[in-house]
């Protein structure tokens, strides 16, 4: 498996920065390795860590440090990253049977009018054309939006 790149770090900075403060304590460490079944005395992370919180930085360092150099620790963010991605592909899952009205695994333009409707998302004056946002995204150009394709769209960043 491949170490994760800064933009998963960052994902997983902001999931275990549960007070918002912009830093991961002790605590929250302690929290992520628990939650991954990791067992880790408080007095050697503490020890490992070098200080009582961590920024950004100091979180990627402490990542490279233990993961990417193996100077110790088990692979805990990996588990936590592939834990989110698993509830993230059943979220998007649930999500697309909401649009795919018929379930015949693809999402049609009838059926995502239909279910932007019901959802308060679909305005007839704005002129959104329901056969052109699914062009966007239908990489096989088939007319209809597969999974895959719905994924995509899905987990586009602006």
């Amino acid at each position: 498996m491949s170490p994760l790149n800064t933009l998963h770090l960052r994902r997983i900075f902001d999931k275990l920065d549960r007070d918002k403060d912009g830093h991961v304590s002790i605590d929250e460490l302690m929290w992520l390795l628990e939650s991954t079944g990791v067992g880790a005395k408080r007095d050697e992370l503490e020890l490992l860590v070098g200080r009582k919180t961590l920024d950004l930085v100091d979180f990627l360092f402490f990542y490279e440090t233990l993961i990417v150099k193996g100077k110790g620790g088990n692979n805990c963010f990996v588990q936590v990253q592939e834990k989110h991605d698993e509830i993230l592909e059943r979220d998007l899952r649930k999500a697309f049977r909401v649009f795919d009205l018929n379930d015949d695994g693809f999402i049609c333009c009838e059926e995502l009018k239909i279910a932007l409707t019901r959802l308060g998302l679909w305005e007839e004056h704005c002129g959104q054309d329901c056969k052109r946002m699914i062009e966007v995204y239908d990489t096989n150009s088939d007319g209809l939006l597969d999974f895959e394709e719905f994924k995509a769209m899905m987990l586009v960043d602006d």
